[in-house]
């Protein structure tokens, strides 16, 4: 067995950096480059919510309540693959920056496999606790079947997500934005195309409600699979069963989870928080509220595309330079990132709110549910510039393999901002409580990782 280290390539291959594309050249270019194309996928992933959100609503509000309670344990599930894709990309890209291709491509095929059991442990949980998990959540004991039909399916289907994460990973570690944003485009538009068939019915097929949402999520991931495979196998790390055999299944694992757990539970920590929101929401505001905070939600996640697009595309251009030493072009890039954050942030939260009340009229008739979001995205639209900074931050640490760092700022941001706001202001502010809160979680939360990014990296020398 060959060891998954960086000196026991040394005697297979003379490094080089052939693949690392990003060390040279410009870096305001390599920015444009790599975020355009995720910024587009990531629009692409973003409105199968909307689109979910559109259909499930022509079924009624317990159908648009449901949804919305789902929403937040559907958002912390695909965390966990975006720390897949973290973890993945941040030790390939750091194995190309050194030069060492053998050791990029061990793990990136290790990383896919290591992603498809993941997910079957975690699917299988979520099958066997969902009752539970949504009674905790305060969800009513009448929502509690439509929830289970839309879960059950995505819980078993659930391993494809992961898998389908694990090859975007190998992809963007690479650099190759174009092809791991198609891959989501791909899964995204067997979504738009199965959606008004499977919800409410089409070419004479009846729909099978918030159930056909979950399905037509899963037909999404199988073409995603597909896509990702077909694009992982004409680069330069491809998929081969007998570079499993070469891995140092523990040495590659650790390395691997070192950045993909802490990723994980770091992206996850933000949908577990906004559970706990709508549960404060259920309790004191009602089923209008709940759906509006959902709803509202959904409409953010959109907005945000280009901050996440950028937190996706910075891991690769600060691993590839971080291994291969250039210091002086990680700080460069990590400083336009965190300018574009603050501008494009505070532009688009005035536009979710100058129209906000026509924007929730897109997702329902309910006055009660419109009113809730427009209340909603008044206070908490203000707060995506800080948002923009801590995710493009959390990515940039990923990346470095300083995971631990991003996971307690992320911590930090919810459990003592988001949380204790909304607890402490809820009986005198009720709803107002939960949106304030999300406001100051996303100030503080930017402030601290500014703070983060300065002591880790910013002021390591050239």
């Amino acid at each position: 067995m060959a060891s998954d280290s960086p000196a026991a390539d040394a005697t297979d291959s003379k490094p080089s950096r052939k693949s690392a594309m990003l060390v040279t050249g410009s870096i305001p270019g390599h920015l444009v480059s790599q975020t355009l194309p995720m910024m587009v996928g990531g629009a692409a992933l973003m409105s199968v919510g909307i689109i979910d959100a559109y259909f499930v609503g022509q079924l009624g509000a317990d159908a648009l309540a449901a949804i919305s309670f789902i929403f937040p344990i559907t958002v912390a599930l695909s965390s966990l693959g975006v720390g897949v894709i973290a973890g993945i990309s941040s030790v390939v890209s750091r194995a190309l920056g050194q030069g060492d291709e053998q050791l990029a491509r061990r793990r990136g095929n290790m990383g896919v496999v290591l992603a498809g059991a993941f997910g079957i442990a975690v699917g299988l949980s979520l099958y066997v606790f969902m009752d539970p998990l949504f009674r905790l959540m305060q969800a009513d004991e009448e929502l509690l079947p439509l929830i289970r039909a839309y879960m059950g399916p995505f819980a078993l289907g659930f391993p494809l997500l992961l898998v389908n994460m694990g090859a975007n990973g190998c992809l963007r570690g690479q650099g190759l934005a174009k092809r791991a944003s198609t891959i989501l485009v791909a899964y995204a538009a067997a979504n738009w195309i199965l959606d008004p068939i499977l919800i409410t019915g089409a070419f004479g097929f009846e729909g099978m409600g918030v159930a056909g949402a979950a399905w037509a999520t899963i037909g999404g991931w199988v073409v995603g699979c597909a896509m990702g495979f077909f694009f992982l196998q004409r680069s330069d790390l491809s998929f081969h069963p007998k570079t499993l055999n070469q891995c140092d299944w523990k040495g590659g694992t650790r390395a691997i989870f070192r950045v993909a757990g802490p990723a994980a539970f770091s992206n996850s920590i933000n949908p577990i928080g906004l559970s706990v929101l709508t549960a404060f929401l259920a309790a004191g505001a009602g089923e209008a509220a709940v759906a509006g905070f959902g709803t509202g939600g959904r409409l953010q996640s959109f907005a945000v595309v280009p901050l996440l697009g950028l937190s996706a595309s910075i891991g690769a251009i600060v691993g590839q330079n971080w291994g291969a030493k250039e210091y002086g072009r990680v700080r460069q890039a990590l400083l336009y990132a965190a300018g574009f954050c603050l501008a494009y942030g505070l532009v688009i939260g005035a536009v979710l709110v100058i129209f906000r009340e026509p924007l929730g009229g897109l997702f329902t008739d309910d006055p009660e549910v419109i009113a809730a979001m427009a209340d909603y995205l008044k206070i908490a639209a203000w707060g995506y510039a800080g948002y923009g900074v801590l995710i493009v931050a959390n990515g940039a640490l990923n990346a470095l393999d300083f995971a631990g760092n991003a996971l307690v700022q992320s911590l930090a941001r919810v459990l003592l901002v988001m949380v204790p706001v909304a607890w402490l202001l809820r009986d005198a502010w009720g709803a107002d409580a939960v949106y304030v809160a999300e406001l100051a979680a996303n100030v503080v939360g930017g402030l601290i990782a500014a703070a983060m990014i300065w002591w880790v990296v910013l002021r390591k020398k050239a």
